[in-house]
């Protein structure tokens, strides 16, 4: 059957609904067309730029019925960036949004068509990232630069001022870079594999406000290091480490496997609730620190720990939410597969001077099967918290095997989530969905 659109044509469209990137949604025909920029509510003109056997997708010409939820976008790049796609839509309607598009997966996938809370939102959803991972470039002229990837592209649009960015890591970024200029310090280049500066990386302890800076190398030495080192820190006292990393690896990942401390510990410190936290390099710990005391709060209080319980934290990081519940519970076994990462944990739990915890090094399906089943400790309550792909089949098979009273489920990844319940809703009854906006003015929860 052909489609009712055809590319390049234009066509003026109602849209009925935001899809879960934040893009409109029309139809024609009932044929489905997916436009970004483009709100629920609103009248549009498109021009349609590409035509699949099942949807299409266009761009906005012009609108010619808004909707009260538009807003002047307070960001010059937003649309080149693709970071924060959501940026020209009032922040109350951004929550709405991605509370509806939850539910949508949840009506779609669930037997149990429980409803979706409201999403918890930030009092001040600006300059909340705690941490920064910025490429470094050439310019048309040839001068370095620092910015961020053009949506879908490696070209990098230089920042202004990026406002979900910390304010005072983004001055030490282009501060570091102006200095590199300066310096004339080779700039890293993906197609010929040749020069050294690849990344700049900060992170901020949002409590405590020390700060860590990586400077990502394509070689082992970077020139004049004291200097860069007596530089910053005079320039910015509340640098506490400066980190090299080596990356000579033909990648788009970003950080290496080898840090070298140029300045400082190697680590800095930050807090969450009553506790202390060591972050190193490589180690994860949320973005958004605010949110996340939020989220493991509600996670802990979901869980409703008693002294007797035995809890399994799956891919627990650097122990943030395990120490979070180890307060309550006899004893918590936080499993994660990297092994800084587990060294940070057990270092935070001494720092915290808690002891029922154990943090395991090691493939999450691969520990939580041998404590299982070779270790027979059995949890009353298993916490996970997986990367986007979800989890693994083994991992479920094995909590459905040994049944605990509680699973409470924390998702970055509202698709793969809502996947994962099915698989355990046949066991288990879903008592509440709670989004907690991490991400806000973007299209991630």
């Amino acid at each position: 059957m052909e489609a009712p659109v055809k590319k390049n044509q234009e066509y003026v469209v109602d849209i009925i609904d935001n899809g879960f990137e934040g893009e409109g949604i029309a139809k024609i025909d009932n044929f489905t067309i997916f436009i970004p920029g483009a709100i629920k509510g609103e009248k549009v003109k498109i021009l349609v730029v590409k035509v699949l056997s099942s949807h299409a997708f266009g761009k906005v010409i012009e609108i010619m019925q808004k909707s009260e939820n538009r807003i002047e976008s307070d960001c010059k790049t937003y649309k080149r960036c693709g970071g924060c796609n959501l940026r020209h839509i009032q922040y109350a309607e951004t929550l709405n949004m991605k509370r509806n598009a939850v539910q949508s997966l949840v009506n779609k996938t669930l037997t149990t068509k429980i409803e979706v809370e409201e999403t918890l939102g930030m009092d001040n959803p600006y300059h909340y990232r705690n941490k920064a991972q910025y490429p470094v470039g050439l310019d048309k002229e040839g001068k370095p630069l620092i910015g961020v990837f053009a949506n879908r592209t490696h070209e990098i649009i230089p920042i202004e001022n990026c406002l979900i960015q910390d304010e005072q890591t983004e001055k030490i970024a282009k501060y570091l870079v102006k200095y590199i200029a300066e310096k004339h310090i080779s700039i890293y280049n993906e197609n010929t594999r040749k020069g050294l500066i690849r990344h700049i990386v900060t992170k901020i302890g949002k409590r405590t406000n020390e700060i860590m800076v990586i400077i990502v190398i394509n070689g082992d030495k970077i020139p004049e290091e004291e200097k860069i080192v007596e530089k910053l820190t005079q320039e910015f006292p509340n640098i506490k480490t400066i980190v090299k990393n080596i990356n000579k690896k033909n990648t788009n990942v970003i950080l290496g496997e080898k840090n070298i401390t140029l300045y400082g510990e190697g680590y800095i410190k930050d807090e969450l609730g009553d506790l202390t936290f060591k972050i190193s390099p490589l180690s994860f710990y949320q973005v958004n620190p605010v949110q996340a005391e939020k989220l493991y709060t509600i996670g802990v209080e979901s869980a409703n720990i008693i002294k007797e319980d035995i809890v399994f934290d799956l891919y627990c990081g650097i122990g943030t939410i395990s120490l979070f519940m180890a307060k309550y519970a006899k004893k918590v076994y936080g499993i994660e597969i990297v092994k800084q990462a587990v060294e940070d944990a057990i270092e935070n739990a001494r720092m915290n001077n808690i002891k029922n915890t154990e943090f395991i090094a090691g493939d999450v399906e691969e520990v939580l099967d041998d404590l299982i089943n070779n270790k027979k400790i059995i949890p009353s309550i298993v916490m996970v918290d997986p990367p986007r792909k979800g989890l693994d089949k083994t991992s479920i098979n094995n909590i459905l095997k040994i049944k605990p009273k509680k699973i409470i489920y924390i998702s970055c990844n509202p698709a793969t989530l809502v996947r994962d319940l099915k698989e355990l809703e046949e066991c288990y009854d879903i008592k509440n969905i709670k989004p907690v906006d991490m991400f806000p003015f973007t299209r991630t929860l």
